[in-house]
């Protein structure tokens, strides 16, 4: 079963994935995509880590996410990825431009075929203004497409605002 998670900053989505993941009664597996780049995010990191509980296993992986997926999932598990808006800014900042659409085709792929529980955490960006620079506009976009790529093979979607969630695809919560 795949759910995908989304919202906007500070929507409760990550607080929703773990509760779901806890529930669920498998083992569950934490893939983190961010990257301590600076004092900020390190804190925020260190915020999620201090909320899961200890007997999950983590695994921090910035870029190949399929591959991950694809190692770490079975039938006993749960998989909480968070998230993907920052994997995706990750491989745009990349130095090879072509491994984005590698690895989203890869992880498109992967969705397919992995086993056991997936739940995706990603960050709703398409709901403002359109931005001004270049690059943000491309991160707009590529997110929008990965999330409807990816809704249309999710058992379940869910749009997280003020702590509540709203589900858009699936049985409900």
């Amino acid at each position: 079963m795949i759910d995908l998670i989304l919202g906007g900053a500070r929507s409760g989505k990550s607080r929703l994935a773990e509760r779901l993941a806890s529930e669920s009664g498998l083992a569950v597996t934490y893939v983190a995509t961010s990257q301590p780049l600076d004092t900020e995010m390190a804190r925020r990191m260190e915020q999620h880590r201090a909320r899961r509980p200890a007997a999950w296993q983590l695994v921090e992986e910035p870029l190949a996410l399929a591959e991950t997926l694809l190692s770490h999932a079975a039938e006993d598990r749960c998989l909480l990825v968070d998230c993907l808006t920052l994997w995706l800014t990750n491989l745009l900042l990349a130095e090879n431009p072509a491994r984005l659409s590698r690895e989203r085709e890869a992880l498109l792929e992967a969705l397919v075929t992995v086993p056991g529980r997936v739940l995706l955490v990603s960050n709703e960006t398409g709901l403002g203004v359109v931005p001004m620079g270049e690059l943000s506009r491309r991160y707009v976009d590529e997110a929008g497409w990965l999330h409807q790529a990816i809704a249309e093979r999710a058992d379940r979607v869910v749009f997280t605002v003020a702590g509540l969630p709203m589900v858009l695809k699936g049985e409900p919560l």
